[in-house]
């Protein structure tokens, strides 16, 4: 069966860069004037007063001081609390083609591939910003691409999800080479408004070049082993916004219609799943978690990031082992285990091995072992 290596990967960051303190500070001002609003409610014993945020707090819960985001004007707008992104004219590059642009030519680059060698191309996020025509063939026109493009979605979960399709398309001989890209704008489905959640979400897009090892001609080959995916169905976290909700007359401006999930079942449920998925999975392939180089993990949580690495290697790693990036990009959905490859997999040497996975809405969950060649 033909091998499939991953050559080259990419990485689009925002412009834009907003830290705990800059966020609090604009949460806490739409509280004082929300709490304002509400004060005779709140003297006469009616609800409580809403809670400040604080960077303590954040750091503690997540991890997270500081995330890019495609807008942070309208973010700090106590009275808008959103990004503004203004819509473009249909003749124009969508915003998610524009950043998977910048990210696809940077890994196309790295793995020494023209666009018009690809033959596959997917778009895989959480959030695809119409639903038809795809972005992934708007990509692949704008890119020079041949074959064909569509786009998937699988939540945080899209672009391990997406590596086991190419992988299986390059396996199969059904094509050569393939780009997987996963824009996400995390920024514009998050309730900036929730303080358990305000602080979660930031925005980013990952490119990564898939090839049949037989084309390859990068230097830096990683060779994919074996992918392993999970789903098993839950509400803990939910997005309601979709095209039935003009038909259902709900409110588009409903809190369902944003970013929810309920934080602790989350962490008690998705926490043993992942580390069996990765266990399992390495246990197919006769190896363990020892003989790890690198975790490279969904980057949601600091805290689910150190107890599933713990449940794997069967220690407490350090970041050298599992890079954390969700300090600086907090959660970029899909593109955080991307990230944290992207950045940090230099000091992997011949024979290494090392596991891209992540996890999110669904449940979902993808394991992708990978070995340096």
């Amino acid at each position: 069966m033909t091998k499939a290596v991953i050559t080259g990967t990419g990485l689009y960051t925002p412009a834009h860069a907003i830290d705990n303190a800059t966020l609090v500070e604009a949460f806490n001002a739409w509280v004082d004037s929300e709490n304002a609003h509400l004060a005779s409610a709140i003297q006469a014993g009616e609800r409580e007063p809403l809670a400040y945020s604080s960077s303590e707090f954040i750091e503690k819960a997540s991890g997270i001081k500081s995330r890019f985001v495609m807008d942070a004007e309208g973010i700090l707008d106590p009275k808008r609390m959103r990004p503004r992104l203004p819509q473009r004219d249909n003749d124009e590059p969508s915003v998610q083609c524009s950043m998977a642009l910048d990210a696809a030519r940077e890994a196309l680059a790295k793995a020494g591939v023209d666009a018009a060698e690809i033959e596959l191309v997917i778009v895989a996020c959480s959030n695809l910003e119409r639903a038809y025509p795809a972005v992934a063939v708007e990509l692949q026109q704008a890119l020079g691409a041949q074959g064909y493009g569509f786009d998937m979605n699988v939540a945080c979960s899209s672009a391990t999800f997406a590596l086991h399709t190419a992988a299986n398309a390059i396996a199969s001989g059904a094509v050569k080479r393939a780009l997987i890209v996963n824009p996400e704008i995390c920024s514009a489905h998050l309730n900036f408004r929730d303080r358990d959640s305000h602080f979660i979400f930031g925005d980013a897009c990952t490119a990564i070049v898939l090839e049949s090892d037989d084309v390859a001609t990068a230097a830096e080959r990683f060779e994919i082993l074996g992918t392993r995916l999970v789903t098993q169905f839950s509400n803990a976290i939910r997005n309601n916004a979709g095209f039935l909700n003009r038909v259902t007359d709900s409110d588009p401006l409903a809190v369902d219609k944003l970013f929810v999930q309920e934080g602790r079942r989350v962490f008690k449920e998705v926490c043993p799943l992942v580390a069996q998925l990765i266990t399992q999975h390495l246990a197919s392939l006769e190896l363990e978690g020892g003989d790890l180089k690198k975790l490279w993990l969904h980057q949601a949580n600091r805290h689910m990031n150190d107890m599933i690495a713990r449940r794997v290697l069967g220690f407490d790693p350090d970041t050298e082992q599992a890079p954390i990036i969700l300090d600086r990009y907090a959660n970029t959905s899909s593109a955080g285990s991307i990230i944290a490859f992207h950045l940090h997999r230099e000091n992997m040497r011949a024979d290494d091995i090392g596991v891209i996975c992540s996890f999110g809405a669904g449940y979902s969950a993808g394991s992708v072992v990978v070995r340096r060649q």
